[in-house]
């Protein structure tokens, strides 16, 4: 184990390089990212990014202090009905969305509300996930703070970029696609969930 009292060291700093390319290329592209970019494309940017990181901070943390032991805390199934009915909930506001007036201004949730979202999406969706897993696996070989940092800087990343592509897409298509597009894909989240669901019973 590193000494974490020596935070620059050259072996702490190469436990974070690590950690930032291992779970950087793991979650590239991955259902976390592609949830801040649908979130960005409906709402505003900041809260999507901040509560993305707090959920990924948290998750983290669990992870390093705890290891894969986390996830058994509830069982899966419980985990995955959540995911099911929190996606689907969200898939069929989107789809009901009515673009009443083009030229009227958007009117976006409180920025309290869009943080609370996508910190219960992320959490619920990466508890127990891959990533969470290669993290607890990761802070086995070295600095759990270098682990903790590296992961959550890659993760924070990630998201980062999501949130930037999905803000480009806002201004290229006209808000009701956005919110058809955004309520299909987590309704495809949702089935995919029931599906992990059956296939564990």
């Amino acid at each position: 184990m590193l000494d974490p009292g020596a935070p620059l060291s050259g072996a702490w700093l190469s436990s974070v390089g690590t950690s930032f390319l291992v779970i950087g290329l793991a979650e590239f592209g991955d259902k976390s990212q592609l949830v801040c970019m649908t979130l960005a494309s409906r709402h505003r940017g900041l809260p999507v990014a901040f509560g993305a990181i707090a959920a990924f901070a948290l998750l983290n943390l669990l992870a390093v202090l705890f290891g894969a032991a986390v996830a058994s805390w509830l069982p899966d199934w419980a985990v995955t009905a959540a995911v099911a009915v929190l996606f689907a909930v969200f898939g069929i506001g989107a789809l009901r969305y009515q673009d009443e007036d083009e030229d009227e201004a958007i009117d976006e949730k409180p920025g309290h509300g869009i943080f609370a979202t996508t910190f219960l999406l992320i959490f619920l969706a990466e508890f127990g996930d891959k990533t969470q897993i290669a993290v607890a696996g990761l802070g086995s070989t070295g600095s759990a703070a270098a682990i903790w940092t590296g992961a959550t800087l890659a993760l924070a990343s990630t998201s980062l970029l999501g949130i930037v592509a999905g803000r480009r897409l806002l201004n290229r298509l006209p808000l009701v696609w956005i919110h058809r597009i955004s309520g299909v894909f987590f309704l495809l989240l949702s089935a995919y969930a029931i599906s992990r669901l059956i296939a564990g019973l």
